[in-house]
């Protein structure tokens, strides 16, 4: 007899029913080939709920002892690959106390006194989320540190800035740098904000109503490190709102990673050859030996679909469900574990790159100055020296640009006499705001790209990453 067709197979929770679940049935109910990930957090949360049940006399010492060892034992055989998960037994859960039943017999049973799965699932998801958080907070804080360095070393380099992709102002490249940071520190805050939200401990909520045993909900929610316990058991059983934070942080931030993974790609072409890329994290083409491919980078602009998708699956799951539990919310897991993978190891690989390439400082030199890179800042003195209003000033330099594009030449090329024929009040002392480096070092105002601004930015965020 197979299990599906077996009642034993179901003693779990079958005492209600006279035969077993059909083979289909079985198949589409059973979480456990990807909620086996939650052992650890289902041991820990087990472990704590037991030694709160022996405080508070529901069960004895030696019962709670002789579940604490057998939990031990059970989460070192998954530990160590000998642990035989069974399908029949449908999740980590009940695989668990099967296996800690054959360990110690009639105690095991008694762990299950004053919980269900439904509240057992909530604090292992938020157990296992709650790591997530921090590994993506760590993963964020690595990649500033990358970014800084660079910011750093290259405060004072020039480099073109870019609207629409065209050349647009001179900016530094510390300057560039630290706009990443920014977005990274934002996504830091979102998961700082999200990790606190959800340290909250549902266990102790039952199925849905509490429970009549008189449990300490405080204690088990301190012994694992939560804030304190939730404070409404329909909604501790059927909050998922942990999940879907971290799936909409993780969301953006994976957006920001994807904007800096194509800005690689372009300056690593070799059209641009802003920067180079280290062998570590390029790869070779099977035909073209000149070939060297940012995959990493592209692969992490790709990352962004699955994140964004995961997101949107478990809104979708949760849009109509009605309190408390629903069997709906077994699809809550794959999707956010996926998308907890694909972020962390973004982050990583993102972090590896920035720490390991090389701005090519000649090359973005010589593009800063190209493109009249400086129109915006020849306006700019026709206002302050001359006291034109600025459309006026806007329209002087729109034909003096025009002037050096027909002759093939950029604006400090153009002679003094070229430009007095345009403006007669121009005099020598537009060429020094020609230059980029003149361009960048005028930009202090707070946030502008000017070298003593970019230094001033690095010290502050390496303070409070520090």
């Amino acid at each position: 007899m197979s299990d599906a067709s077996n009642p034993a197979a179901n003693k779990m929770w079958g005492g209600r029913f006279s035969s077993g679940v059909d083979s289909i049935m079985e198949a589409i109910n059973a979480s456990i080939g990807f909620d086996r990930r939650l052992a650890p957090q289902d041991i820990e949360g087990s472990r704590a709920h037991a030694a709160m049940l022996a405080a508070q006399g529901i069960i004895t010492d030696n019962d709670a002892e002789a579940i604490r060892e057998g939990l031990l034992t059970v989460l070192s055989e998954i530990e160590g690959g000998s642990f035989e998960f069974s399908t029949a037994l449908e999740d980590i859960h009940m695989n668990v106390e099967a296996r800690l039943t054959q360990l110690i017999g009639t105690p095991a049973g008694r762990l299950h006194t004053a919980r269900s799965r439904n509240d057992q699932v909530a604090v292992d998801f938020r157990l296992w989320a709650r790591d997530q958080y921090d590994a993506a907070i760590s993963g964020l804080q690595a990649l500033q540190e990358a970014l800084l360095a660079q910011a750093d070393a290259g405060a004072g380099w020039v480099m073109p800035g870019f609207t629409h992709l065209q050349t647009a102002q001179p900016v530094t490249w510390g300057h560039h740098m630290l706009a990443y940071v920014e977005m990274a520190g934002r996504d830091l805050s979102r998961f700082r904000d999200g990790r606190a939200r959800m340290n909250e401990c549902p266990l102790g909520a039952a199925a849905l109503a509490g429970t009549s045993f008189p449990i300490d909900r405080h204690a088990t929610a301190t012994a694992l490190g939560f804030d304190r316990p939730m404070a409404n058991s329909l909604d501790a059983v059927s909050d998922r709102d942990f999940a879907l934070e971290f799936l909409a942080s993780a969301s953006i931030c994976a957006m920001h990673l994807s904007r800096l993974a194509e800005e690689l790609v372009i300056w690593s072409s070799a059209q641009f050859r802003f920067v180079t890329l280290s062998d570590r994290f390029s790869t070779g083409s099977s035909i073209m030996p000149q070939k060297k491919n940012p995959d990493a980078a592209e692969l992490i602009r790709a990352k962004i679909g699955r994140i964004v998708g995961a997101n949107v699956a478990l809104l979708t799951v949760m849009k109509g469900l009605p309190l408390a539990y629903s069997k709906d919310m077994q699809e809550d897991k794959e999707q956010v574990f996926d998308a907890a993978d694909t972020l962390i190891l973004a982050l990583a690989a993102m972090t590896g790159m920035i720490a390991d390439m090389t701005a090519n400082r000649e090359q973005l030199e010589a593009a800063a100055a190209s493109g009249f890179s400086t129109a915006t800042d020849l306006a700019d003195w026709l206002v302050r020296e001359l006291g034109l209003p600025f459309r006026d000033a806007h329209h002087v330099t729109g034909s003096l640009v025009a002037m050096a594009e027909a002759q093939g030449c950029d604006l400090p090329d153009l002679t003094l006499e070229q430009m007095q024929g345009v403006h007669a009040g121009i005099t020598a002392g537009v060429f020094e705001v020609l230059g980029v480096y003149n361009s960048v070092a005028s930009r202090t105002s707070y946030g502008g790209t000017a070298p003593e601004r970019v230094r001033e930015q690095v010290a502050l965020w390496g303070d409070r990453i520090g």
